[in-house]
């Protein structure tokens, strides 16, 4: 007969003050991730809320005297809305994907040690972060040397070559093996290959960090546009419910020297609903790009 062995299981035994461990633990972290999105609940909610209901009672986790005044004001002109949309997004797009290729190229050339000027020219991006020209030398160069008074590319330019981003990259970039550049030379690649064949696909989490970062910075955006922007409908998403805010306050204020009653006029509530229509696209774009992110801004932690 086939001898028959036993298999113990090999199910590690957890003993129970870690059982009670965990369970704190779980229990922690839960209320600590409701604490965090309790403001957007009570943000969702005030925008669903009507005015007066808000003033009187200030904000709840559930709507007060449910209406959609804010958003029937925000979208009145869908068209505008769809246009401000879509100029958000293609600043957005153009701005982090070209400001990562040029992040990157730099990176990569300043993180080579067989660069002999890498230090100066750190030094000179560096010195940039410490000193600059102020907003008025900066505006009159935008608008006399380059011509970018209302042109999209004023939205775009200022953001493109961020230098903390920068050396942030160039960490992520010294974290890959010289050795396999150096043997990708050996097999006769250059530099261009090298750069878009090796290094641009191990950099991943760096690319997925440092571009929510900047797509952030991008989506957020309202300053430039007042700047440089002129033509309504090349405003970007963020100036455009700025002047909606702007707007409404400026007829509160004409109405309430009228002796016009104002009570139900959205204002409080409509900065609500102008923050949800904002941040909602870049909430949904988080979960894609968060376990880059996470594995992102944790490099450098561990040394091995």
């Amino acid at each position: 007969m086939p001898a028959t062995t036993s298999v113990k299981s090999s199910k590690i035994k957890v003993s129970a003050s870690t059982w009670v461990f965990n369970i704190i633990g779980y229990i922690f972290i839960t209320l600590i991730a409701l604490l965090c999105l309790l403001p957007f609940i009570i943000l969702i909610s005030g925008s669903f809320s009507s005015e007066q209901a808000v003033r009187l009672n200030g904000l709840s986790i559930f709507p007060q005297d449910f209406t959609t005044e804010a958003y029937e004001f925000i979208f009145r002109n869908p068209q505008d809305i769809l246009n401000a949309y879509g100029i958000t997004i293609l600043i957005t797009a153009i701005g982090t994907g070209v400001g990562l290729i040029f992040l990157t190229m730099t990176a990569f050339v300043i993180s080579r040690k067989d660069f002999k000027y890498r230090n100066v020219i750190s030094f000179y991006f560096y010195f940039t972060t410490l000193f600059n020209g102020g907003m008025v030398c900066t505006y009159i160069f935008y608008i006399q040397y380059y011509g970018l008074k209302d042109n999209l590319l004023a939205l775009i330019l200022p953001g493109l070559t961020p230098v903390f981003y920068m050396l942030i990259m160039r960490n992520f970039v010294s974290g890959i093996p010289s050795a396999l550049i150096e043997s990708a030379k050996i097999d006769g690649a250059g530099e261009v290959r090298i750069f878009f064949q090796i290094v641009l696909p191990l950099l991943g989490s760096g690319l997925a960090t440092i571009g929510l970062f900047m797509a952030l910075t991008y989506w957020n955006d309202w300053y430039n546009a007042m700047l440089y922007i002129n033509t309504e409908w090349k405003y970007p998403l963020q100036y455009m419910l700025y002047n909606m805010i702007q707007k409404a306050a400026a007829m509160a204020r004409v109405a309430s020297q009228l002796g016009i009653p104002v009570e139900n006029m959205p204002t409080n509530t409509l900065k609500l609903a102008m923050a949800v229509v904002a941040t909602g696209p870049i909430i949904l774009l988080y979960p894609f790009v968060q376990k880059y992110f996470v594995k992102g801004v944790t490099i450098g932690s561990v040394k091995g």
